[in-house]
């Protein structure tokens, strides 16, 4: 089977036919056929010709020419898909002009009855590219072909062998929404257990006599549709009019590029791309577009490796409006980053650090900066280990965690009820996902009591000194005052900025309604800081009293440990010690890096991107500030008289759209332009309409490509780590866009199934 993936699209690189295996070519024909030609629809084409007449190519000329018409943007030339595919060296000059060297004479095009184009199609039936469109059409009707006409198949077996297809291709799909392997270890007859598509396909013979006639050993030996290579094919079917439906919902609209590495599970470093764009119902949409492999992961690798996959699904660079990337260096280097290498080609791409990054850079800074902090966490990581360590010990924890509930139940400690109360385990705190922390805390302090009786139970039972002596430092740590202090604090915080971590990772979310999140969580940190020091030492205080853990006293003269520096004289108490050196410490560590890490009003695109939020406009609707985002950021979306069409539009929004009462419903730029769809006052302010589509297609964060990592791990385990690249990817893309593929028919794979290359029997 030909790769498809791997064709070239762009005539300026697309080697010509004759240089192919004589046997490959109907198989490279059939794919470029399928693919279809490559039309990308630039914003601005290079302009050629004489110095006062210069003309460029125009897009709209696709509409006119669909079925053949190629642009080469390299090359900056016209060419035709149906000659090229049966161009020979020999053939006629004029032809060549079409097929290796294009056509860019665009005076020419626009010219009547004398337009080039038209001249090449021709009005005799016999002229070279309605006989190249004929060959096309020829190639792709199998039914004809003499091996077809030769072996006369009655109406039922037709019939038969595509049921047989579509039993094979409802399976497959199953197989692969659910991310399961196709092979087995034995498939032989003789096996017990064939494999997951085998024994699928045998479920469904023994539930239906009529797929049980044609299915397996009723098959035809030479047309089972069983083999490895047949379950490939109708997946990269599958996949590739995924891809198509997807190319199909952003058409001419600009998109963003979210892209991240990491390793699969035979050490592959794989690339994920996804798509951010706003659909033509005004909805935000982030599709997993592929998995691309790289050899490494410098920036010119990996821009060559995006390149190349928008390239032969007809998107264009120049479309692209946003980059979303993590922190590292490859992806935000200013000179040499995959963001500076893109921007070079699209200036208007403009790179977003993924929010959900920065604010794990900002809450861990926290834990690196204040001492105490650092401490804690490296003790937390302790008591989780030593208590996790083994299957035992977790045993040992669930059932004293058990009785804890049952005796604070008892005392009318905690409420019992539906869902209430549940046993769980320590978490230990991730590196990456702050969230990990929370759950980490949270759960420590719910298990508490039930984690100190089996570090007791270490030290009294333990098996060696050396588990006695770790569960004994633990189970000093956790039991001191300064412990549970911040145990406690780090959980408020924790608490405040969840939720923020939590709308970070949503699909949907606009860069707005982020940066205004982010405002709030900073607001609630700062009231904490103001009225939470008493409210939280009383906490720390009870639940001290109530598992006999010392309390200090309060009003005493704190005295540092010994290798800790005094931070005041001998009238520094211990509640000011916990007060200033702790509490006021690590908010305002948090605050100082929320507030450098997510500067919004560091950044002037996000300033005047915010006169388009629904709340700013109910206030203040800032005209001037939506004209000079038009102006300064996307001069190629909006002409000269564009932006002065805008202006007039924007005073015509503010009276009809601003002052409309559902307006005040709406809390999102997201909300905003569903509500425009579907009211049809997109089209009735398109200018207004495409400049909220711009800011919406701003990244937010990652999650979506880290989401599309964790299907990789599921679909590409350790005992299917030798899956080839193509395969990973075309599982991959029915595993994660379902949604799209489940509204496939069986018959359009069926058809795209037997257009891909010469079959055997008819169906």
């Amino acid at each position: 089977m030909i790769i498809t993936q791997l064709l070239e699209r762009d005539l300026g690189l697309r080697p010509q036919i004759w240089v192919h295996d004589v046997n490959q070519r109907d198989e490279i024909r059939r794919a470029y056929i399928m693919a279809g030609p490559y039309q990308p629809r630039l914003s601005d084409s290079p302009k050629s010709g004489p110095e006062k007449h210069r003309r460029r190519f125009q897009s709209s000329w696709f509409d006119s020419f669909p079925s053949w018409l190629e642009y080469s943007p390299i090359k900056d030339a016209a060419f035709c898909l149906p000659c090229y595919l049966f161009n020979t060296p020999s053939a006629h000059p004029k032809c060549k002009a079409y097929t290796v060297n294009g056509f860019n004479v665009w005076r020419k095009v626009k010219d009547g009855k004398n337009c080039a184009f038209l001249n090449h199609v021709g009005k005799d039936p016999n002229s070279s590219h309605k006989k190249a469109e004929k060959s096309c059409e020829d190639l792709m009707r199998q039914s004809q072909h003499l091996p077809q006409v030769f072996n006369r198949y009655s109406s039922q077996e037709i019939e038969n062998n595509r049921l047989r297809l579509k039993t094979t291709v409802e399976a497959i799909r199953y197989l692969a929404f659910q991310g399961c392997s196709f092979r087995g270890h034995d498939e032989s007859k003789n096996s017990l257990n064939r494999g997951n598509f085998l024994q699928l396909l045998k479920a469904f013979a023994s539930n239906n006599e009529k797929i049980a006639d044609v299915i397996l050993d009723k098959a035809p030996k030479h047309a089972s549709y069983i083999s490895p290579n047949i379950q490939k094919e109708i997946l990269h079917v599958f996949s590739m009019k995924v891809k198509k439906a997807i190319r199909e919902e952003i058409g001419d609209a600009k998109f963003c590029l979210i892209v991240d590495e990491s390793r699969d599970e035979s050490k592959k470093e794989q690339m994920a791309v996804v798509l951010r764009f706003v659909d033509k119902d005004g909805f935000v949409r982030e599709r997993f577009f592929g998995l691309v492999h790289v050899s490494n992961t410098s920036a010119v690798t990996l821009k060559d490796g995006i390149y190349s996959l928008l390239s032969h699904n007809n998107l264009s660079i120049q479309n692209i409006r946003g980059q979303g990337y993590d922190g590292a260096s490859n992806m935000r280097g200013e000179w040499n980053g995959l963001q500076a290498l893109i921007l070079k080609d699209c200036p208007y791409a403009y790179y977003i650090h993924c929010l959900a990054h920065r604010l794990q850079l900002a809450l861990v800074a926290v834990s690196h900066e204040i001492v105490p902090i650092h401490h804690f966490f490296t003790k937390l990581s302790s008591v989780v280990n030593i208590v996790g360590a083994s299957c035992k010990r977790n045993e040992e924890l669930k059932r004293a965690q058990a009785a804890d509930i049952e005796y604070m139940i008892s005392i009318d400690e905690l409420e019992s009820g539906r869902g209430l109360n549940q046993i769980g385990t320590l978490q230990r705190p991730g590196d990456t996902r702050w969230s990990s922390h929370f759950r980490s805390v949270s759960n420590l302090i719910t298990m508490f009591s039930a984690t100190c009786s089996v570090l007791l139970n270490i030290i009294e039972d333990g098996t060696n000194a050396f588990q006695r002596g770790d569960a004994d430092a633990a189970y000093e740590a956790m039991t001191s005052f300064e412990f549970v202090f911040i145990l406690h604090l780090m959980k408020e915080i924790m608490a405040i900025t969840d939720i923020l971590c939590q709308a970070l990772q949503s699909k949907s979310q606009d860069i707005l309604h982020a940066m205004h999140l982010v405002s709030s969580t900073k607001a609630l940190i700062q009231k904490f800081r103001d009225d939470g020091w008493i409210t939280l030492l009383n906490q720390v205080k009870s639940f001290c009293e109530v598992r006999n853990i010392d309390i200090p006293e309060m009003n005493a003269q704190y005295v540092a440990r010994q290798g800790r520096a005094r931070r005041q004289e001998d009238n520094f108490t211990v509640a000011e010690h916990y007060r200033v050196n702790l509490f006021y410490a690590v908010i305002d560590c948090q605050l100082q890096e929320l507030s450098s890490r997510f500067n919004e009003h560091a950044v002037q695109l996000l300033i005047l991107s915010s006169a388009l939020d629904p709340r700013e406009c109910r206030e203040s609707f800032r005209i001037g500030d939506v004209c000079q985002l038009a102006d300064k950021f996307y001069p190629a979306d909006f002409t000269d008289v564009d932006k002065m069409n805008l202006k007039i539009q924007l005073e015509h929004y503010e009276y009809n759209v601003v002052q409309h009462p559902e307006f005040k419903s709406l809390s999102t730029i997201s909300d905003l332009s569903q509500w425009l769809v579907s009211t049809r006052k997109a089209t009735i302010f398109p200018l207004v309409y495409r400049i909220i589509v711009l800011v919406l297609t701003l990244p937010v964060s990652t999650a979506t490509t880290e989401r599309s990592f964790s299907a990789m791990r599921i679909v590409k385990t350790r005992l299917r780590n030798k899956m080839e690249d193509e395969f990973l990817t075309d599982s991959l893309i029915m595993y994660i866009e379902r949604e799209i593929a489940e509204k496939l028919s069986i018959e359009s794979i069926v058809n795209e199934f037997r257009d891909m290359k010469e079959r055997r029997i008819p169906f």
